[in-house]
């Protein structure tokens, strides 16, 4: 049997819309990294764009664990000097919430040309509303997804 290789012909991409509310960011950061990638897919090929849209709302309610809402983000302005700080917790509470679901994705993908290809399939918006209804997008529940598999005793 040979391996199989797909061409960008044999490639279908699917819009899928994630609700953020309420669920913890590092594993809603690796489902939609997994899903960007497309290797959900039995016919996934490592070197081809495979993977899905995906739009994420709710993006400015999402749960962080532990003490991560007091770990600070650096950034350069690019001038001497110019080194800021922002805690996550006020990233997530300013005007830019989704920035924080796109640095966590981002991070979970290789750091190629190929995820930065990947990262333009991903739309995060911070309120529940979208403008991307036309594409019909496929609801994923990634909270029955994080839920423990536990087993009640008699």
């Amino acid at each position: 049997m040979k391996t199989f290789s797909a061409r960008p012909a044999d490639i279908e991409k699917k819009w899928i819309l994630i609700d953020a509310k309420g669920v913890v960011l590092g594993r809603l950061a690796s489902i939609i990294a997994m899903r960007l990638r497309g290797k959900h897919k039995s016919t996934f090929t490592p070197h081809m764009d495979m993977g899905d849209n995906v739009i994420v709302v709710n993006a400015e309610k999402i749960q962080l664990t532990g003490k991560k809402r007091d770990k600070p983000n650096y950034w350069h302005t690019g001038y001497p000097g110019g080194i800021k700080s922002l805690a996550t917790g006020q990233i997530l509470e300013g005007s830019h919430p989704e920035r924080v679901v796109m640095q966590a994705v981002k991070r979970m993908l290789p750091g190629n040309r190929l995820s930065r290809r990947q990262m333009t399939n991903l739309r995060v918006y911070a309120g529940p509303e979208h403008p991307h209804e036309a594409q019909c997008p496929e609801t994923l529940d990634v909270k029955s997804m994080n839920k423990k598999n536990t087993r009640i005793s008699d």
